[in-house]
């Protein structure tokens, strides 16, 4: 019996060295950081279910302001958290050559779809595949895709307003996500979902449930970035049960476009892609965009653009309608544009200054949390002593850079005058990145604009927003993993306008 408990002693005391060790990786390079829990790290920080993520790391990022960056451990993994625009700069744009990797969604699964995902993608590989589907997002492309846009935005307008006849106030979260699915269907996989006229189509029950906030999704994704040995000898698969049934949808409309029908949607633009890339006449073609490879971008797409895009467009609507003053700025921009051109039209959007102004304030005050590179090559970082190593993981925490007083004068209030162009140039560079910095920022940046400016525009034409009473702070979650959330929805109401 004292042998066994000796024993074990022994494994206990091993072990709790073991994870000493590993948790002095940055203390051992001068890199100050936090306290350690045993084997978990930070985690009890960072992904703790009682508190709000951004906030934790913003403590953090306050608490180590006399330094350009503090260290970090999500389990045994460290992970360096740069708080100096300086050294963005340099790992993001100017020495990309060391960073050029982002952290896979998933653990390199033989046959699975998030391997083919561009974001998933790393070297060479990456760069033949961004340098592909960069033309799928050309102004000229965009322009193809405006209508479809328009179309289901116009639906999202009717179907608030049909709402808000029967209720008090309208739930805009939940009415933003329509539009999106509709969007996200029509344009990456060729199909009319019509959750917006319709309870509960199919597309859009998958899709709820790929996106499920749940525990085990929240203990899949930690496992995944923190355990991955673990996930795979559990036997988990890095494609959801709900993949399969996105892939059947995008290999069906690929089947459909090669017998020659055409939306100009998405999946066009790939397949015409691929045709170029496939000319006997191009010096040295690539062909990478197999049928696997594009049905595994239409899942990207959405993955990357349902919860960014339906936070944006239902985030702006609660801005402006708890802000009548640019609200009115914006209605009185946007009639003049309809003035002028006689409609919405794809350059009047994408020019509309103080729209612009809105959707930027918008992404500042409520963006995706975090971005991340993987060290690809040893890097000393300008101006300091510390040396990464090859395979050391950099996060940048987006939020605090966006609600810093140092860079944003009053970082609470929605002002969106910090974007007009007279104003942009008192902007530090490197400390707004809604979309990330560098070239591998997000490719469909230019898409997701287009996407909820539209939105945002049909739905200011056509009603008054206003705050229901109690609804004017919202409760958030921070259940998606970068991204914030309304937890009981996003309440406002919309009064028709009337037109002369």
């Amino acid at each position: 019996m004292l042998v066994t408990w000796v024993m074990l002693m022994l494994v206990v005391v091993t072990a709790w060295l073991y994870s000493r060790w590993r948790h002095n990786y940055w203390a051992s390079r001068g890199v100050p950081s936090p306290p350690t829990l045993p084997f978990i790290g930070n985690l009890h920080q960072t992904m703790s279910p009682l508190k709000y993520r951004w906030l934790a790391f913003d403590k953090m990022y306050h608490t180590y302001k006399n330094s350009p960056y503090f260290g970090l451990y999500e389990g045994f993994i460290p992970v360096l958290t740069v708080r100096d625009p300086n050294i963005v700069k340099n790992i993001f744009v100017k020495d990309f050559d060391h960073f050029v990797n982002s952290r896979p969604l998933g653990t390199n699964q033989p046959d699975s779809y998030l391997n083919d995902m561009l974001g998933n993608k790393r070297g060479q590989e990456w760069k033949d595949l961004r340098a592909i589907l960069s033309q799928t997002f050309s102004t000229g492309k965009m322009r193809r895709m405006f209508p479809l846009v328009c179309n289901i935005a116009d639906t999202f307008v009717s179907s608030c307003l049909k709402v808000a006849q029967k209720n008090p106030s309208v739930n805009m979260m939940n009415q933003a996500g329509r539009f999106t699915m509709d969007t996200i269907a029509s344009c990456a996989f060729g199909i009319e979902c019509n959750s917006l006229t319709q309870e509960n189509p199919l597309f859009a029950q998958k899709a709820d449930s790929f996106f499920a906030a749940t525990p085990k999704m929240t203990l899949r994704f930690l496992m995944i970035r923190t355990w991955p040995r673990l996930f795979n000898a559990l036997g988990f698969k890095d494609d959801l049960e709900e993949t399969e049934f996105f892939r059947s949808v995008a290999e069906e409309t690929i089947r459909a476009r090669q017998a020659g029908e055409k939306r100009g949607d998405y999946l066009d633009l790939l397949l015409e892609a691929r045709a170029e890339d496939s000319d006997t006449t191009t010096a040295s073609p690539k062909h990478v965009l197999t049928d696997k490879v594009m049905v595994a971008q239409c899942i990207m797409f959405l993955v990357g653009g349902y919860e960014a895009t339906t936070s944006a467009v239902a985030f702006s609507s609660h801005l402006l309608a708890k802000n009548p003053e640019p609200q009115q700025r914006l209605h009185q921009e946007l009639e003049q544009l309809v003035k002028e051109e006689g409609e919405l039209t794809y350059q009047g959007v994408m020019e509309a200054k103080f729209l612009d102004a809105c959707v930027m304030e918008s992404l500042r005050l409520y963006p995706t949390l975090f971005v991340e590179r993987i060290c690809t090559k040893d890097y000393s970082i300008p101006g300091t002593n510390l040396h990464l190593k090859e395979g050391d993981l950099v996060q940048v925490p987006v939020w605090s850079f966006h609600h810093d007083p140092c860079y944003w004068p009053n970082p609470e209030q929605f002002w969106p005058d910090r974007f007009l162009p007279e104003n942009k140039v008192n902007i530090k560079r490197f400390t707004y990145m809604p979309f990330g910095m560098g070239p591998r920022n997000c490719l469909a940046m230019r898409f997701a604009l287009m996407e909820i400016k539209v939105a945002l525009a049909k739905l200011i034409l056509a009603a008054d927003l206003r705050i229901p009473p109690g609804h004017e702070d919202i409760e958030l979650t921070s259940s998606p993993p970068f991204q914030q959330r309304p937890k009981h929805g996003l309440y406002i109401l919309l009064t028709p306008r009337k037109h002369e």
